[in-house]
């Protein structure tokens, strides 16, 4: 568990190697937003959350499942991430945020899908 990492993950690097690559710059884990976003861009008052499945309980996804041992503390653990999350999301959304959310399976998957839908959200502000 020491070895999980919360920040800098590899699917987190690699978006933002990717929105650098397009030309937008942004700041990271800023404190003041609700939920700590994993990328903010003031510019565009949008933030990213970069979700592993496992962790967020990803719908669909093999890794977004409850393991079989010990099934009433992951239970409790993660439906309450999945509850903070919902939170966080609300309260950025009213305070006019952008929110978008990208899981760690459909960042290694569907990289190209990712990129048109940054690049959708972000010209539609221009």
């Amino acid at each position: 568990m020491a070895r999980i990492l919360a920040k800098n993950t590899k699917p987190e690097i690699k978006i933002r190697r990717l929105l650098y690559s397009l030309g937008y710059r942004f700041r990271i884990h800023k404190k003041d937003l609700p939920g700590k976003p994993d990328i903010v861009l003031l510019k565009y008052k949008a933030v990213i959350f970069v979700h592993g499945c496992f962790w967020h309980l990803h719908d669909g996804c093999r890794d977004g499942t409850i393991p079989k041992t010990r099934t009433k503390y992951w239970t409790e653990k993660l439906t309450t991430n999945q509850e903070r999350d919902i939170r966080n999301i609300k309260k950025l959304r009213r305070a006019g945020w952008k929110v978008l959310r990208f899981w760690e399976c459909e960042i290694e998957r569907k990289i190209a899908k990712i990129q048109q839908k940054i690049l959708r959200t972000f010209t539609q502000n221009q």
